[in-house]
C-alpha cells in the first residue's frame, strides 16, 4: 500500500459524491481529502477525512485554477489528483487542465471525448452506431430547431436536456432532471419554457421504458490513462430518487450477479474501447419489459455517490485511480476483471427502504445483511466529529420526508 504522500486527493464540489470519494481514498490511503466547494453543506462538513476549502467563485475557470493551484502549492512534489462531484465539475476540470501544473492529475478523458460521449445526444448516436440497445430519440436544439415533433415522436416521452453540465443554471417553473411529455401539447410547452429560461442547448426525446426503479441498472466501468478497460461491475438499482432535481439518482443497488447481466456488461465494454475511454465510467442502464434486455441511457464520467457501490463491494475505486494514474501500472493485457461481489450501497435507511421495494427485493436484502453486505457511506467509523454523527442521523430521517413527499 503506497505511503500517506503517495497521492493527495482533491474533490471538488461538497456533495455526498465527494463525501464518498474521500472516504474511498481514506479507506485505501489513509488519506484526508481536500474538498473545494463554494458554500458548507453537510455531506463534507466536520468530517475527519475532509479538509474542507471553501472557494466562493468555484464556478469561475480562473478561481478553479487558482484554488487547485494553492493546494498543489502546499506541498510541492505530491502529485494530486483531482475529481469533479458533479458534471459540471468534471467538465470544467478537463476545460481548465492544462492551467492546472505538472503536479496535478486530472483522470479524465479529452475534451472532444468528453462531449462526444457524456451528452444524451451524442451518447444515443453513438450507440446507434455500434448497434448497442437504446431507447429511440430525436434531439432538438432549443430556440432554432422547431418545437412541433408530433410526427416523429411516441407519447408518452422523456425529456431531457443532453448535456446536465450545461442545464444546471437554467432556472424555469416546473424544471425537472428527468421530465414526461404525455402529448404533443405537452412537450411544446417544455421546450418552450426552456427557451424562455435561455437555454439553447440540445434537448432528446425519447421513447418511455415501462418500469420502475427495480427496472434500473448499471454499470460501473475504469480504464486506464492510455484506454484498455481494466474493471467492469454490474449494479441492480432499487431504489432512486424522486425529487425534481434529484429524479434518477440511484439511492439503493445491488451489485454482482455478473452471469444474468453479461450482455449489458459486454456492450459496456465494447462502448468504452470504441472511444478510447479513461478513468471511471458510469453507464445508465433500463430494463425493457418487452424483452428484458437492458437500455443504454447514458454515460456519466464523475464517481457520485452512486460510484461508491463499486468500493463498497470491495474494489477500491481510489485505489484503481492511484495504480492507474500514479503508480503508473500498465494496462492488464488479458480481460478485464468484472465484480460479482453481491452487496447492497445505500444511502437510505434500510426501514425506508423496506417500505419501497418487494418483498422478494426486501428478502435479498435481509439476507445481504445478514451476511454483513451492507453499506451506508454516511456510516463510517473513522468520523469521530459529534457534530458530523448528528448531521448524519439528521439526514436519515429527512430522507423519510423527503420520499413520502415525492415518491409515488
Amino acid at each position: 500500500m503506497p505511503g500517506e504522500t503517495s497521492v493527495r486527493p482533491i474533490v471538488v464540489g461538497g456533495d455526498i459524491g465527494a463525501y464518498a470519494s474521500a472516504r474511498a481514498f481514506h479507506e485505501a490511503y489513509g488519506v484526508r481529502t481536500v474538498v473545494l466547494a463554494s458554500v458548507s453543506v453537510g455531506p463534507v462538513a466536520h468530517s475527519t477525512i475532509v479538509d474542507l476549502r471553501i472557494v466562493p467563485d468555484l464556478d469561475d475557470d480562473a478561481g478553479l485554477i487558482s484554488a487547485v493551484q494553492a493546494v498543489a502549492a502546499e506541498q510541492p512534489g505530491v502529485p494530486h489528483l483531482v475529481l469533479g462531484s458533479a458534471d459540471q465539475a468534471v467538465h470544467a476540470l478537463v476545460r481548465v487542465r492544462a492551467a492546472l501544473g505538472p503536479d496535478v492529475v486530472v483522470p479524465y478523458a479529452d475534451q472532444a471525448t468528453m462531449e462526444q460521449v457524456t451528452t444524451k445526444a451524442g451518447f444515443s448516436r453513438l450507440c446507434a452506431e455500434l448497434g448497442i440497445p437504446h431507447p429511440r430519440t430525436q434531439v432538438v436544439r432549443i430556440g432554432t430547431d422547431a418545437h412541433d415533433l408530433r410526427d416523429e415522436v411516441t407519447f408518452p416521452a422523456v425529456v431531457k436536456a443532453s448535456s446536465s453540465a450545461e442545464f444546471h443554471d437554467v432556472e424555469f417553473e416546473g424544471k425537472r432532471k428527468v421530465a414526461y411529455a404525455n402529448d404533443a401539447a405537452e412537450l411544446a410547452s417544455m421546450l418552450d419554457r426552456m427557451a424562455a429560461a435561455g437555454f439553447a442547448g440540445e434537448v432528446v426525446v425519447q421513447e418511455r421504458i415501462e418500469g420502475g426503479d427495480d427496472a434500473m441498472a448499471a454499470v460501473n466501468a475504469f480504464c486506464g490513462p492510455a484506454g484498455g478497460v481494466r474493471f467492469l461491475l454490474f449494479g441492480e438499482v432499487l431504489l432512486e430518487e424522486a425529487t425534481p432535481n434529484g429524479l434518477g439518482n440511484s439511492v439503493a443497488q445491488i451489485t454482482g450477479g455478473r452471469a444474468a447481466h453479461d450482455a449489458a456488461v459486454a456492450h459496456a465494454r465494447r462502448l468504452l474501447e470504441h472511444v478510447g475511454w479513461t478513468g471511471f465510467a458510469n453507464l445508465d442502464l433500463k430494463r425493457d419489459p418487452r424483452d428484458g434486455s437492458y437500455t443504454f441511457l447514458e454515460l456519466n464520467p464523475r464517481v457520485g455517490r452512486s460510484g461508491y457501490a463499486v468500493t463498497a463491494a470491495g474494489y477500491n475505486v481510489a485505489a484503481m485511480y492511484g495504480e492507474a494514474y500514479l503508480a503508473g501500472e500498465p494496462t492488464p493485457s488479458g480481460e478485464p476483471v468484472i465484480g460479482d461481489a453481491e452487496h447492497l450501497f445505500t444511502v437510505v435507511p434500510l426501514a425506508l427502504l423496506q417500505r419501497y421495494v418487494s418483498a422478494t427485493t426486501w428478502a435479498r436484502v435481509r439476507e445481504l445483511r445478514r451476511r454483513g453486505a451492507v453499506t451506508n457511506p454516511y456510516y463510517y467509523a473513522a468520523e469521530r466529529n459529534p457534530r458530523r454523527w448528528f448531521y448524519v442521523v439528521t439526514a436519515m430521517v429527512n430522507q423519510f420526508r423527503k420520499f413520502r413527499r415525492w415518491h409515488a
